[in-house]
């Protein structure tokens, strides 16, 4: 089964303190770093990684949608919650696998439970982030390919019979 994992965007740019010093000067920026960091988590963990953005306040806002490197951003249009998106989501990615949602909303959590999602704080959320980047890490840093040639782990004095026979003429 495939795994979901929806964002409160907002909620996390605001509970992250990162993001939260990014958004004080530049609020585009700090959604563009959310979305950064999602994107390289979703490429790490195979899950299926949305991110809503509470745009109900904007005037003249449509529903916006895009997909930035698999990770599907949704800007709600005006006058609609993300909450309200993300119980819709909810409702349709529960059918095909388990659903996380990431919020510190405590309305939000109770709604995701009672619809059978699974709720992570953003605390949760930031150290799953950091867990699974830090075993990206161990993954790409664990040595060059030649370390894994098998005549780099041979023991020195079978390596030398092995050189023998290969410089031996018939």
């Amino acid at each position: 089964m495939d795994e979901y994992l929806i964002v409160d965007g907002y909620n996390i740019i605001h509970a992250w303190p990162e993001l939260e010093q990014l958004s004080g000067s530049s609020l585009e920026h700090a959604r563009t770093r959310l979305v950064d960091i999602l994107v390289n988590y979703a490429a790490l963990t195979g899950e299926h990684v949305v991110v809503v953005f509470d745009a109900h306040q904007v005037k003249h806002s449509g529903d916006r949608s895009e997909t930035v490197d698999g990770v599907q951003v949704i800007y709600t249009p005006e006058g609609e919650t993300a909450d309200a998106v993300i119980e819709k989501l909810v409702g349709e990615l529960s059918r095909r696998g388990t659903v996380y949602v990431a919020t510190y909303d405590w309305a939000e959590q109770r709604m995701i439970l009672g619809r059978g999602a699974y709720r992570i704080t953003p605390r949760e959320l930031w150290k799953k982030v950091q867990r699974t980047q830090e075993e990206g890490k161990k993954h790409y840093d664990s040595g060059r390919p030649a370390d894994a040639y098998l005549e780099n782990r041979l023991v020195d004095e079978i390596r030398l019979i092995f050189e023998r026979w290969r410089r031996k003429k018939d």
